[in-house]
């Protein structure tokens, strides 16, 4: 049996990718953006549906998993009522209407790990109270991209809410940890910066993250007072100006870096150049047959804003693995026959 779930804020596709590898089957997908709609459509041969508000959820095939990496909006609420009209107004509301309607097995939503104390945690209380009111388990972990296989450090917060019994965090299969020097590309037209451009600092030391920050780019700031071999280092001098080891993990990709300022440094050359669009998406797990959009800053704008893949994998392995799947008939099936046969 091939396990149905529908994609949500589907963006390029990162979500369906990981689902779709470990054997579920997508019905249903919506996303409004219409770049990443193209994307989409390009590499799964169907455009997703468009703006959520507008969806009916009677209308939606039957799923199993409803999948979501929803944007964070602030939640206007007194906290006077209770279950998912707090989040009237919002667009998790939206994602609530139809696990109202439908009453899949399993959710599964992603956002950025500060979500968690978004309002002063407010925001994360009311999403965890909605879906308990809506008759669902729920749990939720902080996951770094690093732990699967990945050489970047990309936290994000997981919340997984399940009919049958608790989603177990501790039975995800995680991978050995690895370095960026194994996920770059071998030839090709690479945008080296010259000696003059950059600063190395003196000793580098690699974080529990696994970043190895080893200088930056020089700018022209007010020098008065630094210290020595900090003349270029800056407060306002942020992750584009910030040069990594290939020895250690990339930090996060974010969306709002739509240029693409991301500088490696490679010790064997000595040399400082920038990472590639292609290694963007290879170390978020996207395969060399992903087609991307034409527009360069709009690929490193989806990238940022995408999942890190074998996490998603991880996830609905380990849904099928502590069968989660199950309905509440098929389990007394089960009890039943376990009791059949061991009580004799």
């Amino acid at each position: 049996m091939k396990y149905k779930f529908i994609d949500l804020f589907a963006g390029i596709g990162g979500f369906r990718k990981g689902f779709e590898d470990a054997g579920f089957e997508c019905v249903f997908t919506s996303e409004i953006n219409e770049k990443c709609q193209e994307v989409y459509s390009t590499n799964f041969g169907e455009k997703p549906y468009g703006d959520i508000t507008q969806i009916n959820p009677k209308e939606i095939p039957d799923f199993d998993i409803l999948l979501a990496g929803f944007p964070c909006q602030p939640f206007s609420i007194s906290g006077k009522k209770k279950g998912f009209e707090d989040t009237r107004g919002t667009l998790f509301f939206d994602i609530c209407q139809i696990i109202d309607e439908k009453q899949p097995s399993v959710v599964v939503l992603e956002n950025v790990k500060h979500l968690i104390h978004h309002d002063k945690k407010r925001t994360f209380t009311t999403i965890l109270k909605a879906l308990n009111n809506l008759g669902y388990n729920v749990t939720h972990k902080i996951l770094n991209a690093k732990d699967f296989g990945l050489p970047q450090n990309r936290e994000r917060i997981f919340i997984i809410a399940t009919k049958n019994h608790y989603f177990n965090f501790s039975k995800l299969k995680t991978k050995k940890k690895v370095i960026l020097k194994d996920f770059l590309d071998t030839e090709g037209e690479f945008e080296f910066l010259e000696k003059s451009e950059y600063t190395l600092i003196n000793t580098p030391r690699k974080q529990a993250s696994g970043l190895l920050f080893v200088g930056y780019r020089n700018k022209n700031i007010w020098k008065k007072g630094v210290r020595e071999n900090t003349e270029h280092l800056s407060r306002v001098h942020r992750q584009p100006n910030r040069i990594y080891s290939i020895d250690g993990t990339h930090p996060t990709i974010p969306s709002q870096e739509t240029a693409g300022r991301f500088f490696i440094y490679i010790p064997e050359l000595g040399a400082v150049r920038k990472l590639t669009i292609n290694e963007c998406y290879r170390i978020m797990g996207f395969d060399s047959n992903f087609i991307k959009h034409p527009n360069t800053g709009e690929r490193y704008k989806q990238i940022g804003n995408s999942v890190a893949i074998p996490v998603i994998r991880a996830i609905a392995e380990s849904i099928k693995e502590q069968n989660l799947l199950i309905n509440e008939s098929q389990r007394q099936i089960e009890g039943d026959l376990h009791s059949l046969f061991f009580s004799s």
